[in-house]
């Protein structure tokens, strides 16, 4: 993320939460303009109560945000700790206190272990720098990934730079803040335009995003302005400022989002979009009481086209706050597929619209005939595991004698009944399985998400302990595209082969055999899973030969496989361990070749005589017509190569498509290509009668895609 100038960025740990960032810091080297808004809860914390009344200001230099303690509702003591932490970091940086914001987010209810912030503000200081994504780190709570990004925009003749962190993940409710979003901007402008830049950008965008409809008592949004770019000053509404108020919504609204989409316990967000409203604040309403319906959003968590809840929810509030809006006249739309208009509900294909509804976004259309006032909303679904992570929170969340926050996860998972059903159905498999081999190939959003990541950890870990012998093999385009873009290089695929030269391969096979690997066995072992990460370097495991594309095109330090060595995967396997392969190989000449994972995993399968070799992949399975048609849940060979032929499988798709026939060949009994988005899908894949996603064998072997096929 593009810093702007004279702004620094750091994140440490200084011990409110176990074993991660908690204490960020953002500083401007001049002074600089500051507005905010901030929650509507009357219980607000702390820093919303001290910095409520001292913005939009001249001369503010600082902001500091802690997370794992929210200092809300804690009392005159609150208060307190915070002019101790304002007046620690004015005495670091050489400020004065009455320069430095705070923010803080986590637990309600317990008193900040100031010490401990206090303690580590030297550190804070010391390692300001180039670092927003630590202190985007530093502040996320609940989150399970980072949220930042950046703006740059021409404000009289001059470029100017917009980045922002952010968190929200529960308690996000539409008034007002409903996020922590800290924000810095090398424009100049005064304090009273920047607080109109900032309310009017909210309005649409941070007040338009729903998760649970509770409301936090930290929420905020701050922004320091510093004026290093030489842009001529705002001071008065015109063209430069709606320049800054459209930058700013664009950045607010892509922050708005991944807050919808990382919704606690979310599985997929929702876009609603309303249209001819009869004035801009029903318009508003509607969109945003369509987003926060829990019928909605329990529908959206099964891919359920409930459109019915959606119109009732039209009515209902229109009737309920007056608008005058007539539902019947309505259009109502989801996934782009017209399922209401002319007053009557319309024909569609359900089940194709079902396999829409499973994509990790659902777009909820309602065309109204009543206006032209349009309004977009942002949330989520309403997941089991929502209810997991607040059914007993005080309970999981405790704090120690020393301030430190910790986790108690005692819940239980989702209700007896349903773990009965569950216990019943996966006992039938768990015997057929021992002592076989599935080769996982591990990739995508499954490698992203960190609520995933331990998912995916929980599902080898218990297929080793119900007697299978698992073999992992991993990819790591997206991280591998990450680390390239910092250091300013562009990545080219063909066919959804990465084009590999000279420069690129050591980073790929820093990231693949390094970082990819280690993080994935140290994952795997917290479980007592007995991983052990190779290279397919290691042991001669993988040899290949340098691969051109089809059309011709140099793929560079890009190969096929040639030779597994199975004996020293048999060796691991027979020891108990779980090989977890990183897709590098070995060379003709004794130099690395980069392999697409698919085609190791194919290849590793063939080799062991897998019965099972499963992919991971970014969408359901595969589809009808790509990117958007109805799953296909058993597939042959055949069927599979006549779908290649006709064009509707491409891209990496097509790759993987070639690879499962190359498995299957080699006397692999049965592939899934399972959504690799959803947590768990490997096991509702193999312990269920009702396969998840795509089951792929030679020839028919019955209707259902489960491990019973």
């Amino acid at each position: 993320m593009k810093i702007p100038r004279g702004f620094r960025f750091s994140g440490v740990a200084s011990g409110l939460k176990p074993a991660r960032r908690d204490l960020a810091l953002i500083v401007s080297d001049v002074p600089a303009a500051a507005a905010g808004v901030f929650t509507a809860n009357t219980a607000s914390a702390a820093p919303v109560q001290d910095a409520r009344p001292r913005v939009p200001a001249e001369g503010m230099r600082a902001i500091v945000a802690n997370s794992g303690n929210a200092n809300a509702l804690t009392g005159p003591e609150g208060l307190a700790d915070v002019q101790v932490i304002r007046g620690t970091v004015a005495g670091a940086l050489g400020i004065q206190k009455r320069a430095v914001l705070t923010a803080s987010t986590g637990v309600i209810g317990a008193r900040l272990p100031v010490q401990k912030v206090v303690a580590a503000v030297p550190q804070l200081v010391e390692q300001l720098g180039d670092r927003a994504d630590q202190a985007a780190e530093a502040i996320m709570t609940t989150d399970t990934r980072t949220k930042l990004s950046a703006r740059e925009v021409v404000l009289g003749g001059k470029a100017a730079t917009i980045s922002a962190i952010c968190k929200g993940s529960g308690m996000i409710a539409p008034q007002l803040a409903t996020v922590i979003c800290l924000v810095a901007t090398d424009a100049a402008v005064t304090p009273r335009l920047l607080q109109e830049a900032v309310v009017r950008s909210v309005a649409s965008t941070f007040n338009m995003v729903t998760v649970d409809g509770d409301m936090s008592t930290n929420d905020c949004v701050l922004v320091l302005a510093n004026g290093l770019c030489g842009n001529p000053r705002i001071a008065e509404p015109g063209p430069d400022l709606e320049v800054l108020v459209n930058a700013l919504t664009d950045l607010f609204g892509e922050m708005a989002r991944a807050v919808a989409a990382d919704g606690e316990g979310a599985t997929r967000s929702v876009e609603v979009v309303v249209e001819g409203a009869p004035s801009e604040a029903a318009a508003r309403d509607l969109a945003r009481s369509i987003a926060h319906s829990p019928l909605v959003k329990a529908a959206l968590f099964g891919a359920d086209p409930n459109w019915g809840r959606v119109l009732s929810t039209v009515g209902a509030r229109a009737g309920s706050q007056g608008w005058p809006v007539d539902p019947f006249r309505a259009r109502v739309a989801l996934q782009g597929v017209a399922v209401f208009g002319n007053g009557a509900p319309l024909d569609i294909d359900r089940e194709a619209l079902k396999a829409k509804m499973r994509e990790p976004r659902v777009d909820v259309l309602v065309q109204l005939a009543d206006g032209a006032a349009r309004a977009v909303a942002w949330g989520c679904d309403l997941s089991y595991d929502y209810v997991k992570i607040n059914a007993d929170y005080t309970s999981m969340i405790v704090q120690q004698k020393d301030g430190m926050v910790t986790k108690e996860d005692r819940v239980a998972n989702y209700s007896p009944a349903f773990k009965r059903t569950l216990i019943v159905e996966a006992l039938k498999y768990i015997s057929a399985f021992s002592g076989q081999i599935a080769v996982i190939k591990y990739g995508g959003a499954a490698m992203v998400k960190d609520s995933l990541k331990a998912a995916f950890a929980e599902d080898v870990t218990l297929l080793k302990r119900v007697g299978l012998k698992p073999v992992v093999v991993h990819g790591g385009a997206q991280e591998i595209t990450r680390t390239l873009e910092r250091m300013g290089e562009r990545s080219e695929f063909v066919d959804g082969l990465r084009v590999t030269d000279d420069e690129s391969l050591p980073v790929v096979e820093m990231v693949l055999s390094g970082k990819v690997n280690q993080e994935l066995v140290a994952l795997l072992n917290a479980r007592n899973a007995g991983a052990v990460g190779v290279s397919g370097k290691d042991g001669q495991l993988l040899r290949a030969r340098k691969k051109s594309h089809e059309s011709g095109r140099d793929l560079g330090h890009v190969g096929e496989i040639t030779e597994v060595n199975q004996e020293f995967l048999r060796m691991l396997l027979q020891g108990g361990y779980v090989p977890v392969i990183s897709p590098i190989a070995l060379g003709e000449d004794g130099g690395s070749l980069s392999i697409n994972a698919d085609d190791v995993a194919a290849a590793v399968a063939t080799a062991l005589g897998a019965k099972k070799l499963i992919y991971l992949t970014d969408v359901p399975g595969i589809l009808e017509s790509a990117p958007d048609g109805e799953l296909v849940r058993q597939v042959t060979a055949p069927d599979l190569v006549r779908r290649m032929e006709a064009g509707s499988l491409t891209g990496g798709m097509k790759h993987k498509a070639r690879a499962i026939l190359a498995a299957l060949e080699g006397g692999v009994e049965r592939v899934h290509v399972l959504d690799g988005r959803t947590p768990h899908t490997v096991i509702a894949e193999l312990f269920t009668d009702r396969g998840v996603g795509t089951l792929v064998t030679r020839l028919p072997v019955g209707s259902t895609a489960g491990a019973g096929a």
